[in-house]
């Protein structure tokens, strides 16, 4: 029997019981004082889903109802698991289980394997990817790096929707997997995985939740042993439930139910995992009697942000969206999102870094701001520029970007054709330009010029060496007659300026890494179509499943928001990118072809004369080239400059590269001094206006750069030097 089935509860632990009650809203109330019957709580971002359940749990033993060792909290990562521990403890119900599913089945299937099966159980395989590796060599079936990380990832999808070696493709077939390698291949290799971890007295992870199921399955009498143990359970993120943690639920509970879930089906974004909201969507059809709590009072995000989240949702389609929750704000205004639009990818990180800059300088700290991503291969212009304006910053959910494999094998091929001086490689015979040189040289390491096919692994690493090829272009531009050899050694030079990350500085992660966090600040940075939604998103459901992404990165924030975009992936590079379609409607003015852009960033941008075609200021053709669109006149156009000034700017420039201990294109290019020494400006707003003089540079060696423009001293000169 169950305190829940005999209690008595005196006065004073009435009073004790209520005291835990005060603070929450009406529907947090309803939510802990419901604790007979199955109990539904759509809990939409921000609403303080995890402050009402472990209030209920709370209530429930404080009040004599449920008692801490019959109930067990499950939720899916150990963060937060090990959050929900704490408050409970904190609540005083120090006594409940919580847990991850994997953590829960482990320590049972621990306890019970001598008597279902007999002997210990067999060892614990930490990292499943050798034995996928070993597997395919068995198989004859050679998998590089990127597949191997893909093929574990489909056999993970796999067994956590219990489907076996032989059925494996039909079930990809069906449910339209982007599978790295053909499907009759991943099966034998999936098949040769598990008889490996048979062979050797080995379990993975997956295997701890097949086993337990089966165990409960096989043993009633184990079944109704935890059954007699665990009498209420409650299930946290519950739109992210596999069908195989479904199913160990289900054997949990028997043919009870007391069960309390949690869940938005709005932040479904792990259904790649095998995850889906359709448990969550379907409880009400399971338990008609069920008690349903809708949680929409948003306390984490201001009033300007929820409006920005619930129009995004407000044009979603599907099952998902059916269900949405319109949050109400519970904050006090703040400011509007930010919509900014760049002429190119290093100007948009450039514009992020001075905001974020400007955020820190304002009383933001750096650890309550965060620049999120599509995918991880999107963060090394971002790590640079924060590192250019000395930004404190943190990668979370990879691995920084001269630290990725990929990039390191890259490299040092790099290294290696550079040290050869390119006579004895074959590779580089008759290849005369830079950027095709390292095109050659990234191709013999197995990279291809066309992304491949599909998600996951592949296309990151692919994005991770596509980077180092648009580095070697923009190099090439900036520094015409540069060989392979100052290619790496301006490579050597960005890793050791990239620091290392410090716990309080600036997060930069994945939208998938942000899932279940918040900040101040959120910069989303990235939003073309083509990014996000990602270019392999084809159908409906994948494009939703993108928008729900968005959805997430835009309910992390507190209380300023910025959303940007850039029109070209290297400067002067033809502006046909788009914005994420999602913001049609919700960004201003997009609802009108060709409108203006919203934010100070776009304007800025505007006035830089960098929207739209470069006219050359002395004949009036388009320009196209980079370098051409610096000094806004065409290479062989009659020139203007002062040389006397450009060797000043010269001579200034390399005393401010010895003594920041940087390379001198760093302070600014050959190109942007000849810009300079031509325009000669005589105030800020002039100096701005040339390409190549963003924010960050203007308001470091403005002053510098006017004062020796007007034939003067700049501040702080040594005359000794001068």
């Amino acid at each position: 029997m169950t305190a829940a089935t005999h209690s008595s509860v005196s006065p004073a632990d009435a009073d004790a019981a209520d005291a835990v009650l005060l603070g929450l809203d009406p529907e947090q109330r309803e939510v802990a004082t419901t604790l007979r019957g199955p109990v539904c709580v759509l809990a939409g971002a921000g609403t303080g889903k995890t402050r009402a359940i472990t209030h209920r749990i709370a209530y429930g033993v404080r009040s004599g109802m449920l008692m801490p060792a019959s109930v067990l909290a499950v939720t899916f990562t150990n963060r937060a698991a090990g959050e929900m521990r704490g408050r409970l403890r904190t609540l005083g119900a120090g006594g409940v289980q919580a847990r991850t599913f994997h953590s829960a089945a482990l320590r049972q299937l621990q306890y019970f394997w001598p008597r279902a099966v007999g002997g210990e159980l067999p060892r614990l395989l930490e990292r499943k990817i050798q034995f996928v590796a070993e597997a395919g060599a068995r198989c004859r079936i050679r998998l590089d790096r990127n597949e191997l990380r893909d093929v574990t990832g489909e056999i993970e999808w796999a067994k956590v929707t219990q489907t076996v070696p032989a059925d494996y493709p039909a079930a990809a077939l069906k449910a339209g997997r982007e599978a790295p390698r053909d499907l009759a291949e991943i099966a034998q290799i999936y098949g040769t995985y598990e008889q490996l971890k048979r062979d050797r007295g080995m379990i993975d992870f997956e295997d701890v939740l097949l086993l337990t199921v089966g165990v409960l399955q096989d043993r009633h009498d184990i079944a109704e042993q935890i059954r007699a143990q665990y009498q209420h359970f409650v299930v946290d993120e519950y739109q992210d439930v596999s069908p195989l943690q479904q199913r160990l639920l289900e054997l949990w509970l028997g043919d009870r139910d007391s069960l309390c879930v949690v869940g938005d089906a709005s932040q479904t974004i792990y259904s790649f995992t095998g995850a889906t909201p359709d448990h969550l969507l379907d409880f009400r059809t399971r338990y008609p009697q069920a008690t349903v709590v809708k949680l929409v009072r948003d306390y984490r995000s201001t009033p300007q942000v929820v409006h920005l989240a619930n129009g995004l949702l407000g044009q979603a389609r599907g099952r998902a969206a059916e269900h949405r929750l319109e949050l109400v704000s519970q904050r006090e205004p703040g400011p509007d999102p930010v919509y900014a639009e760049y002429p190119d990818e290093p100007a948009e990180a450039e514009g992020v870094a001075g905001r974020v800059r400007d955020l820190i300088a304002a009383g933001v700290p750096a650890g309550e701001i965060a620049v999120l991503y599509r995918i991880n291969a999107q963060s090394e212009v971002y790590e640079q520029a924060l590192a250019d304006a000395g930004v404190p910053y943190q990668l979370r959910g990879a691995e920084r970007f001269f630290e990725r494999a990929e990039v390191q094998k890259a490299v040092l091929a790099l290294r290696g054709s550079a040290r050869s001086g390119g006579s004895d490689d074959p590779l580089l015979q008759d290849v005369v330009e830079l950027p095709s040189q390292v095109r050659a040289v990234l191709s013999s390491t197995g990279w291809t010029t066309e992304p491949p096919a599909g998600s996951g692994a592949v296309r990151d690493q692919w994005e991770s060496v596509a980077a180092l090829v648009r580095l070697a272009e923009d190099f090439a531009r900036s520094r015409p007659g540069a060989t392979l050899a100052d290619l790496v050694v301006e490579l050597d030079e960005r890793r050791t300026a990239q620091h290392a990350p410090t716990v309080q500085g600036v997060t930069l992660a994945s939208l998938h890494a942000a899932k279940g966090l918040e900040w101040d600040a959120v910069f989303l940075v990235g939003l073309t179509d083509g990014m996000l939604p990602i270019t392999y998103a084809k159908t409906d459901e994948q494009v939703e499943e993108e928008r729900r992404l968005l959805y997430v990165g835009v309910t992390r924030a507190r209380h300023h928001l910025t959303l940007s975009w850039a029109l070209s992936r290297a400067p002067g590079g033809r502006a046909s990118r788009r914005p994420s379609r999602f913001l049609n409607g919700l960004r201003p003015g997009s609802a009108a072809l060709g409108s203006r852009p919203g934010g100070p960033e776009a304007g800025a941008a505007r006035k830089r004369g960098r929207r739209g075609p470069a006219l050359c200021r002395v004949c009036g053709r388009t320009l196209t080239e980079a370098g051409e669109i610096k000094l806004m006149r065409c290479e062989d156009c009659p020139s203007d400059m002062d040389e006397g000034l450009y060797e000043r700017l010269r001579d200034w420039r390399a005393g401010q590269s010895k003594l920041q201990g940087m390379p001198a294109y760093c302070v600014f290019t050959d190109k942007t001094l000849m810009a300079i020494a031509e325009a000669a400006p005589g105030e800020a707003g002039q100096l701005s206006m040339i390409s190549g003089v963003g924010g960050r540079k203007l308001e470091r060696y403005g002053a510098d750069v006017l004062a020796i423009c007007a034939g003067q001293e700049p501040a702080g000169a040594d005359p000794d030097d001068a």
